[in-house]
């Protein structure tokens, strides 16, 4: 027993290893460059860790960051705090935190499959080595993705909740907090976790009546945790970003309709027929599926490059059949708590059906590791298949895992080598390189001129600016001048020398004020300007010109 322990740690030892390594290596230089929304949650940390405020001076903020005015949920700007006061402001401090709770996502699944299905080692174990090499799991802990973060915590608070229910009661308020901590990391999560804490409550609702107590004791101070973003939960703010990607924004589902009505010149059935809540609810579920569908999941991927390599779907093709299997046999057996995972498969996906970009890695993100578990369990039935199987000698058995272990070495190879050493170069202007580079640049001339004057035609530039430039954040709440709309979203258009626009930068500059503007190639005016610099994409295109006015 003993010796089987010991074997069980080091086999758990040399995942976690693995998982450690594919998350931090190279993490500060692939992903190629820093989105800026990463770029505002390393910004934002460092902040916080100067005075305790967020770039625009809101104190200890807890329901939200304005940044971009997308208002984001505020946690992995908290958990960035130490990795920033450590490391310094820059792409590795920044990655830390997901990079981190992404390791130990891999690590808490191997003690939540054995929960799920006590006594099986083996699924627990495979399991948690899918989740340590999945493509989807390893991109999008690479990358400030809150994302990545909220789906340990829903993990660990689907954890607790079992461990809790089956052993230590007081585990349930580790849980609440766990599932609360989730809704303060990612919008996604507000829909999932108490969707989630409701299957488990009435899946284990005969256990939670005999421990009432810690059950009660958990949802106050679950509620109590709360409370305090309950207000913006309930505010214009908290749906702003819902508007704009939700489906039911999209017209050409009402246009349709109401075309469809006129072709049966509106007969009174017509508008039963064709009513515009009931294609919607066809969209809902065209959604939903997609995030299930075949190409997604095992072949290309997610279209966005910054969730996939789309090279490799979000899943291995060589998982399939076991997935498949896996689903099946789920329901056949149905052995210890099966029922979480297709319920957690279920819910997990909801969020994401009502987006109207789809499929979606990582707004699904929050469904591992279901996936892999299903994949785990078809692997160990096919196995036991096998063992069974008294016409195959073991001989054939043992070569047949040594196909499928070669399969597997392939599959991964050529994703791992996709992704260390194709991907940078290819999605380089994806992930905004050049400002890094531009903005040292920048730093270094800065001096001899007026005003530096930045397009916008790249992403949005002033956070950049104040990441690479390590920019105090009490001097850029003094200094900028924002533009709010009356949508809610927030535009800098400048603070201290640093100007951010759109064709104006290249207007030539009066007073003989001396100029530098940073543009993309294809937008520097043809005539009467000095090129200084050009700075590149990884694949040698053209990310950033820098370049002054000839007569001055």
């Amino acid at each position: 027993m003993i010796r089987q322990l010991s074997k069980i740690n080091i086999l758990l030892l040399f995942i976690i290893i693995i998982a450690s390594y594919l998350r931090f290596f190279q993490l500060d230089i692939n992903p190629p460059s820093l989105t800026w929304d990463e770029a505002a949650w390393g910004y934002n940390a460092y902040s916080l860790g100067i005075d305790g405020r967020d770039e625009f001076g809101r104190f200890l903020p807890i329901d939200y960051l304005e940044s971009f005015g997308d208002f984001k949920p505020p946690m992995y700007a908290y958990l960035a705090v130490p990795a920033v006061k450590i490391f310094g402001l820059n792409e590795f401090a920044t990655r830390f935190p997901s990079a981190f709770f992404g390791v130990l996502t891999v690590f808490l699944t191997y003690f939540l499959v054995k929960k799920i299905f006590p006594g099986r080692e083996s699924i627990a174990l495979f399991a948690t080595f899918l989740l340590s090499i999945s493509p989807w799991h390893i991109l999008l802990s690479r990358a400030a993705f809150e994302a990545n973060v909220a789906t340990f915590f829903i993990v660990l608070g689907v954890f607790t909740f079992i461990k809790g229910v089956r052993e230590k009661p007081w585990l349930l308020i580790l849980s609440a907090i766990s599932f609360v901590f989730s809704i303060y990391t990612f919008n996604t999560a507000r829909v999932v976790a108490p969707l989630l804490v409701l299957v488990l409550t009435v899946g284990y609702r005969r256990r939670l009546w005999d421990i009432k107590k810690e059950f009660i004791s958990a949802g106050v101070v679950g509620f109590l945790i709360l409370l305090p973003i309950i207000p913006f939960l309930l505010s214009p703010q908290a749906s702003l970003r819902f508007k704009e990607v939700n489906i039911f924004s999209d017209l050409s589902v009402i246009e349709r309709s109401n075309q469809e009505v006129l072709n049966d010149n509106s007969l009174f059935y017509s508008k039963i027929i064709h009513n515009r809540r009931f294609y919607y609810g066809i969209e809902v579920l065209k959604h939903y599926f997609d995030n299930l569908s075949f190409d997604f999941l095992f072949i290309s991927g997610d279209e966005n490059p910054k969730f996939s390599t789309k090279n490799t779907g979000q899943m291995y093709l060589w998982e399939l059949p076991f997935f498949i299997a896996g689903l099946l046999f789920l329901f056949r057996k149905r052995e210890g708590s099966w029922w979480i995972v297709p319920w957690w498969l279920l819910v997990g996906l909801i969020p994401a059906s009502l987006a109207r970009e789809t499929p979606h890695a990582l707004r699904t993100e929050i469904v591992l590791p279901v996936f892999q578990i299903l994949s785990a369990i078809g692997v160990f039935t096919f196995l036991n298949f096998l063992n069974n199987k008294k016409s195959f000698s073991t001989k054939l058995v043992n070569s047949i895992i040594l196909i499928m272990s070669v399969l597997l070495f392939i599959n991964v190879s050529y994703f791992l080598h996709g992704y260390f050493f194709h991907y940078p170069r290819e999605t380089s202007r994806e992930w905004q390189c050049g400002y890094e580079e531009s903005i040292a640049y920048v730093n270094a001339v800065s001096g001899l001129y007026d005003e530096v004057r930045v397009t916008r035609q790249f992403g949005r530039p002033y956070i950049y600016y104040l990441f690479y430039l390590k920019y105090d954040p009490r001097n850029f709440r003094r200094e900028a001048v924002i533009d709010r709309d009356v949508f809610g979203f927030v535009k800098i258009k400048s603070f201290d020398k640093y100007y951010f626009g759109d064709s104006e930068i290249n207007v030539e500059p009066g007073d003989d004020k001396k100029v530098l503007v940073i543009e993309t190639p294809e937008r520097i005016p043809e005539n009467n300007i000095k090129k200084l610099e050009e700075f590149k994409l990884l694949n040698g295109d053209g990310a950033f010109d820098a370049y002054t006015w000839s007569n001055l």
